[in-house]
């Protein structure tokens, strides 16, 4: 009333008091801090993953490296509003979300008769920001992919890829774990920012990608030296920054668990690229510009599912923890079983994702969330991800090969994906 009587004092009229009175449950603080979230994670893609993934690959195919991202923003972010998020956040079964926000259908805006439209996960904003804020998760998860089979696939097939991929499996498990009616949430499966949903769903679904377009020619036979790795060090630290909206902004809000998931995520990622780097000293005798890249996202991987529900001698161990595992990956499985994991997609998001969801449910804090975890939910969720996105993944790239093709051919692959599939090459 307070603030009616001095708007009124002010020569505000009634009815610019009822369209204000719409804003009762909207936080503003909450609303600033998740548009610069949203902004921030579409920063991890662009220019973050874009120039990370580019300045490892040879420079034959820097241009189409860096495209796989860009067009991945814009293939997203419409399927996103036309179908990927009723999917993803409307109430429906506990598979699958509703249709009644197909084309954001009844997503409301202040008027003076009506109020603004909220979403149950995050009541103190508006829809719409909510809206973009998911939809930047969804534009990563698919840009981690690439990682994986960079350097062979053919342009068409990786945007028919990404086109169904969003809608037949993000958008499903989005759904599963973070909609209030999914059923993995009601099984006590705990991600508070993608540990399943991002890492291990894009992960799985790069490794299946690899195995099925083989191995680059000449792998393991020719020097596949990175491009540049300044870029590389460049999109590091685009990833780490834009990171903080990516965790922090899982709280929907500015508040003290925001707060938490910001320090978890700095300790985790420093700890992370500490423990690759002590790794490559005792193994390599040197430590590698690399190796600090790789280890810190080990870090911002194995504590996404995790920030929000662990305190920060938890986050320091599942930082250590997971770059281990993941260097074990890298270094030893990967050349063992012959895979061609381009850029380590796999080996640090999926197993880097498998790793810190596990933790999660070790070291879940009660008092930081009032979340409760078990184990053995948190190891279904990731098998049940694992399963899902890798039988989906080879289902959706079984069929483009059999129609459009995966692969570019080997002469192609020579001559470099810039030239092949975009007539432009880096002078």
């Amino acid at each position: 009333m307070k603030k009616y009587l001095l708007l009124s004092l002010f020569g505000v009229p009634a009815f610019a008091l009822d369209w204000m009175s719409s804003f009762d449950k909207i936080d503003t603080g909450n609303t600033s801090w998740i548009l610069i979230s949203a902004a921030l994670v579409l920063f991890m893609t662009l220019p973050g993953i874009a120039l990370f993934y580019a300045g490892m690959i040879r420079k034959k195919n820097i241009l189409a490296t860096m495209m796989q991202s860009y067009i991945i923003v814009a293939i997203v972010s419409i399927l996103w509003v036309i179908v990927g998020y009723s999917v993803a956040f409307t109430p429906g079964s506990p598979f699958i979300g509703g249709l009644e926000r197909l084309f954001l259908n009844g997503l409301s805006v202040v008027t003076n008769d009506s109020t603004l439209s909220v979403h149950p996960n995050a009541s103190s904003i508006p829809e719409s920001v909510f809206i973009v804020f998911q939809m930047t998760f969804a534009i990563i998860s698919s840009a981690i992919i690439t990682g994986a089979f960079a350097e062979r696939m053919k342009f068409s097939a990786l945007v028919a890829f990404i086109a169904i991929w969003i809608l037949a499996v993000y958008a499903p498990t989005a759904h599963w774990v973070w909609e209030g009616s999914g059923w993995l949430a009601n099984h006590g499966v705990l991600d508070y920012a993608g540990g399943t949903v991002v890492h291990i769903n894009a992960g799985i679904a790069g490794l299946v990608g690899a195995i099925m377009l083989k191995p680059r020619v000449g792998y393991k036979k020719e020097a596949m030296t990175p491009h540049n790795l300044v870029l590389t060090l460049v999109g590091v630290a685009f990833l780490w920054f834009g990171w903080f909206g990516f965790n922090a902004g899982s709280a929907v809000a500015a508040d003290a668990r925001a707060g938490m998931a910001m320090l978890t995520t700095q300790i985790a990622t420093a700890a992370g690229a500490l423990s690759w780097m002590v790794f490559e000293i005792i193994y390599k005798s040197k430590p590698s510009a690399l190796g600090f890249a790789s280890g810190a996202v080990c870090g911002l991987v194995g504590i996404t599912p995790a920030a929000g529900f662990v305190n920060p001698s938890g986050a320091l161990i599942i930082g250590i923890l997971t770059a281990i595992v993941c260097y074990y990956f890298v270094t030893v499985i990967k050349r063992k079983l012959n895979y061609d994991d381009s850029l380590d997609a796999f080996g640090i998001h999926g197993i880097g994702g498998i790793v810190g969801a596990i933790l999660t449910g070790v070291f879940c804090d009660k008092a930081i969330s009032g979340a409760e975890a078990s184990m053995s939910a948190q190891i279904i969720g990731v098998l049940i991800t694992i399963v899902y996105s890798g039988v989906v993944s080879f289902v959706i790239l079984k069929i483009i090969d059999k129609t459009i093709g995966l692969r570019v051919s080997k002469d192609e692959e020579r001559e470099g994906l810039d030239i092949v599939c975009h007539g432009e090459r880096l002078g």
